[in-house]
This record gives C-alpha cells, sequence and structure tokens, in this order.
C-alpha cells in the first residue's frame, strides 16, 4: 500500500508528486489494469510466453550489440 507522510506546510503538489511516484514503483496502477477484466488462463499463459520470448530476445540482442 501507497502511504506518503505530509510534512507541515508542504506544498500540495509536492506531495503528490512523491505520491505519483511511490505508486508507480509498486506498480500499482498496472496490477488494477490486469485485474479490470478477466483473463483466461490460456491468454495468461499465452501473455506470459510472449513476454518471457520478448526478454530472450532483448537479451540477444543486447549480447550481439556488445561483441
Amino acid at each position: 500500500m501507497a502511504v506518503v507522510v505530509v510534512g507541515e506546510n508542504e506544498p500540495f503538489e509536492k506531495v503528490l508528486r512523491r505520491f505519483k511516484r511511490v505508486v508507480e514503483q509498486e506498480g500499482i496502477l498496472t496490477e488494477v489494469k490486469r485485474r479490470e477484466f478477466y483473463e483466461k488462463p490460456s491468454q495468461k499463459k499465452k501473455r506470459k510466453e510472449r513476454a518471457m520470448r520478448k526478454r530472450l530476445l532483448k537479451a540477444l540482442k543486447k549480447k550481439k550489440n556488445m561483441l
């Protein structure tokens, strides 16, 4: 859970920016978007496989560029 402590006489905009940063770091918005609609187990499996393939290709390209 994202918690931001507000200091005395601290501007609202500064607190809001800090809160947004904490929410983004914890991945709350992506989790909410992911849970917005039901995802069938087969779709979930395909999504994970695509993500894995994308990570592998990115690592291979990075390794190739290093050579």
